[in-house]
């Protein structure tokens, strides 16, 4: 069929030299069942052709099976959706199905439910976890005129938004069709023996007919191939047909045909033995010429999630004594950064007190009562309307902050105890890899949602230089694709949902094993072991798996170039009467074929970390 639609479209390819070599193979091996041809005809090469027919469908069968895993990230993405809203009718809440809300409806939204469609908050404070699509750990808190992103998860209070954008229009919906956008444009690679198989396929057959024209005219009788005792009374034709065929039996692409598949079959089965799983050869074999990455910041240079970093006391003041009050205050709640600080003193053998009444102020910090006295945790803000000085911790909390970290102040009463600051810290090695790429001359780019202040510092921890920073989660395969036109081939590295157009736009996708599933899905590399240094291990295994290849075809051409004159009975005027007959040229592929295996075996002793 490929060798048909090759024909059509005035295209040589692999497939007609498959054809030719195979046909020819099979249509002599009948003439030899039913027909005494005389000598030179008495073997079959049924084994011969049934072996590669199978190998070559058996090839392009796992080839189509790994490209057709395109969809499973859309179904993921879409499985997000809330299923009901509950809009205000006529002042009464009202359950309905979200695809029946409308722009201008007013939707209420409850404590640990999922926010059903984009809008901006009328009424109600509350912190939303937006992580499944920015990728930020931190909850947002959301008060009066703050947007809302359907899909995202409402923390911890109750408010009334205004729908703004429903169906196609919201932010998930438009991440959807960026997706299936970037999977569709995405071009097919080029495998590395399509370069040679037009010219070679062409070069053979010339070669076929020009041994036959040859031997039948001229060979056969100035060599006196008829008074050979082993092909005595064979006549012109058919001695010439022979040549002609071991030709097109020896050049069958055997070798050619496993010299990729077998280097990324070894390469992909190295890469599960280290935590590297690798969904197709096309990814192993793009991820050599890449020359920039971009890493997504949260969950992929950092672990995702806050931790505390720093304690800083008052004058006067202890830094476990500031760590206790604070631990003690924020005991009772259930925001993500109050949990940091719990977890960070506990960590230091510091066990929080008993606060009692303890309240939540929306967007400012936390009050809460300790041994009659009230103690209050926050920002600037909240000490200001209490009227609490902080003078002397400014600089240091200024500074914090432009190293990217959260921070928060501690006052019991009136008086200022010192303050806290949380973060997402970097995993241990980020800074490593982010090196070695760089000395193996790939360009570092790091893109985040996040402000530029706290993006540039984290960058200047690892030492990336180029940064995109608030960067909103439908805008990040733009970001990529620009990097695309300006000549870079792209590797992308994320782990959230957000990241998912991102990973497919780019022309390798990496995905943390900690990721969300539809990163997962969207990525053709996952690094099982969530190991940042697992990107560097990724792109030595493609380097090893492309030097296999090429040496494979090397080998394999090479093969070719020295058999096919032999084949062609070059040396049987010179050399005792040395001709190549059908039955040895299918043995000589066989070794071929064995020692391009056996090469690319050889890539399981190779170190990739």
């Amino acid at each position: 069929m490929g060798t048909f639609k090759g024909f059509k479209h005035g295209v040589t390819d692999m497939n007609l030299l498959i054809a030719a070599g195979t046909g020819s193979a099979y249509l002599i091996s009948v003439a030899s069942t039913f027909l005494d041809l005389g000598p030179g005809y008495d073997s079959t090469y049924y084994d011969t052709v049934s072996f590669l027919i199978i190998f070559i469908v058996l090839g392009r069968y796992l080839e189509a099976r790994a490209r057709g895993r395109t969809s499973e990230a859309i179904r993921k993405l879409m499985g997000l959706k809330a299923k009901t809203s509950r809009i205000l009718v006529d002042g009464e809440e009202k359950e309905v199905p979200v695809e029946e809300v409308g722009v201008g409806d007013i939707v209420v939204v409850r404590p640990g439910e999922k926010i059903p469609v984009d809008g901006v908050v009328v009424e109600g404070n509350s912190a939303v976890d937006e992580s499944m699509l920015t990728g930020e750990s931190i909850p947002v808190e959301k008060g009066k005129s703050d947007t809302v992103i359907g899909a995202t998860l409402n923390k911890t209070g109750a408010f009334k938004f205004r729908a703004t954008k429903v169906g196609a229009d919201t932010a998930l919906a438009q991440i959807i069709k960026l997706v299936e956008s970037a999977q569709t444009m995405k071009a097919p690679i080029q495998r590395v023996a399509d370069v040679f198989a037009g010219n070679f396929i062409v070069a053979v057959h010339i070669i076929a007919l020009l041994a036959f024209f040859f031997w039948f005219f001229i060979g056969y009788w100035r060599y006196g191939v008829g008074e050979s005792e082993a092909l005595l009374g064979i006549s012109p034709f058919l001695f010439s047909l022979l040549i002609a065929i071991t030709v097109l039996v020896i050049s069958c692409p055997c070798a050619v045909g496993l010299a990729t598949p077998a280097a990324i079959m070894v390469g992909t089965g190295k890469g599960a033995e280290n935590g590297i799983l690798i969904k197709g050869g096309e990814a192993l074999e793009r991820a050599h010429k890449l020359d920039a990455i971009v890493f997504d910041k949260t969950g992929t240079l950092t672990e995702g999630t806050p931790k505390l970093t720093d304690v800083l006391a008052a004058p006067g003041r202890e830094e476990t004594e500031v760590l206790f009050i604070a631990a003690t205050t924020e005991k009772g709640s259930e925001h993500p950064l109050g949990e940091a600080v719990v977890k960070g003193a506990e960590e230091q053998d510091i066990k929080p007190g008993n606060a009692t009444d303890f309240r939540s102020i929306p967007g400012k910090g936390v009050e809460a009562y300790f041994e009659g006295k009230r103690v209050l945790l926050g920002t600037r803000k909240l000490m200001e309307e209490n009227g609490i000085s902080f003078r002397g911790l400014e600089a240091d909390m200024r500074n914090l902050e432009e190293n990217g970290k959260t921070a928060m102040l501690i006052a019991i009463e009136a008086e200022a105890l010192g303050l806290v600051a949380v973060a997402d810290t970097l995993k241990e090695s980020s800074k490593d890899a982010v090196q070695t790429l760089r000395k193996m001359g790939i360009e570092v780019v790091m893109i985040t949602g996040d402000n530029a202040s706290t993006a540039n510092a984290i960058a200047a921890q690892v030492g990336i230089e180029r940064v995109l920073a608030e960067v909103l989660p439908e805008d990040k395969a733009g970001e990529v694709k620009k990097l695309q036109e300006e000549g870079n081939l792209v590797g992308m590295v994320g782990d959230g949902i957000n990241d998912a157009p991102a990973l497919i736009q780019a022309d390798v996708g990496i995905a943390m094993g900690a990721g969300t599933d539809v990163a997962m899905e969207s990525a053709e590399i996952v690094l099982i072991k969530n190991d940042i240094m697992d990107v560097v291990a990724a792109l030595r295994l493609s380097r090893l798996t492309i030097r296999k290849i090429k040496q494979n075809l090397l080998w394999a051409f090479g093969y070719n170039a020295l058999g096919i004159p032999i084949a062609a009975g070059i040396l049987y005027p010179f050399v005792e009467r040395i001709l190549v007959s059908p039955e040895l040229a299918a043995a000589f592929m066989a070794l071929s074929s064995v020692s391009v295996t056996t090469n690319s075996l050889l890539m399981k002793r190779s170190k990739i970390k």
